[in-house]
């Protein structure tokens, strides 16, 4: 029987560039936490350097300037299956 290993991808999607930045957490406490973060640096709309540190290996950072952020999102990543719930909204589950 396997375990279902879900591990929770926080996206960031940047001005002018067609691909976005992704972090990954393994508790959804702390992903939701981080989402919230990246949230509030969006409302506030004042440009300052927010870092992202990976949890894996502890030397991997990136820091973004939080005026060029335009969304964020959270989705789950299931290991066990390969898959992911799509990111967004869909009527497929």
């Amino acid at each position: 029987m396997f375990l279902k290993k879900a591990v929770y991808v926080i996206e960031l999607a940047l001005k002018l560039s067609p691909l976005p930045l992704s972090v990954q957490r393994k508790d959804f406490k702390d992903a939701e936490e981080l989402y919230r973060q990246v949230k509030q640096c969006i409302e506030n709309g004042k440009p300052r350097i927010l870092e992202l540190k990976c949890e894996k290996v502890e030397e991997k950072k990136i820091a973004v300037l939080t005026s060029e952020l335009l969304a964020v999102q959270i989705y789950e990543k299931t290991a066990a299956s390969g898959g992911l719930k799509r990111p967004g909204f869909s009527f497929e589950t």
